[in-house]
């Protein structure tokens, strides 16, 4: 088990998450240590360095920020409840996640088949980049997020939050970043319009550290029903 890091200020929540995703993929340990070496979860790109890819497969510059005419406007703050993305049959509860008593960031839920919303982050739909991250695979196989380098440009996903609504994002981005290159200001920074981001580990593995990296989708909200 890695070692817990204490929280930073509130002003640097992105550096202070970066840290914490090294937890997402731990499982991963135990996972390929009792199964040997067996096929990874879908990357959208294997080295660990930071790129996007197609549907095609062929790799992309990284993702631009949405126009404004691409962008629904901002729903009142309510927290997420589920979170869905067809396109891989994902469809799972959120809890909050924030800081434990001692001040150090709380990871993502250790049930394999839950996701973790910031709370310090806005919630789905809100302005600004609301963030939900989850396990990739644990000692019982693939976790939550197991699919989400299959997710592509394009897609959908679709929260579930408390008032009833459903927030509906159009993914423009999927990348895969290296633990030491995780640009967390562009992940983590306030944006003007809503839009929301999914982190798990991923990269290249390694045997005694785990994923080097992390997979990071980018959406913006296009609609709420």
């Amino acid at each position: 088990m890695a070692p817990r890091r204490r929280a930073r200020p509130a002003r640097a929540s992105g550096a202070r998450w970066a840290l914490v995703l090294v937890l997402l993929g731990l499982g991963a340990l135990l996972l390929r240590g009792a199964l040997g070496d067996p096929p990874g979860p879908p990357q959208p790109h294997s080295d660990g360095g930071r790129s996007t890819v197609s549907a095609s497969g062929h790799r992309q510059s990284p993702a631009a920020s949405p126009g404004a005419d691409e962008t629904a406007g901002p729903l009142p703050a309510s927290p997420p409840t589920r979170v869905a993305a067809p396109a891989i049959g994902l469809d799972v509860p959120v809890r909050p996640v924030g800081l434990d008593v001692e001040g150090f960031i709380e990871p993502p839920p250790a049930q394999t088949d839950l996701a973790g919303w910031l709370q310090s982050s806005p919630t789905p739909g809100e302005r600004g980049a609301s963030v939900l991250a989850g396990h990739v695979d644990s000692d019982r196989g693939p976790a939550v997020f197991y699919g989400l380098g299959a997710l592509r440009k394009g897609h959908r996903v679709e929260v579930t939050r408390d008032d009833g609504t459903t927030a509906v994002f159009r993914i423009y981005g999927v990348e895969v970043h290296a633990h030491d290159a995780f640009p967390a200001e562009r992940v983590y920074a306030g944006t003007a319009r809503p839009e929301l981001r999914l982190l798990t580990c991923g990269g290249s593995y390694d045997a005694a550290a785990g994923y080097r990296g992390n997979v990071v989708v980018f959406a913006r909200l296009v609609t709420a029903r």
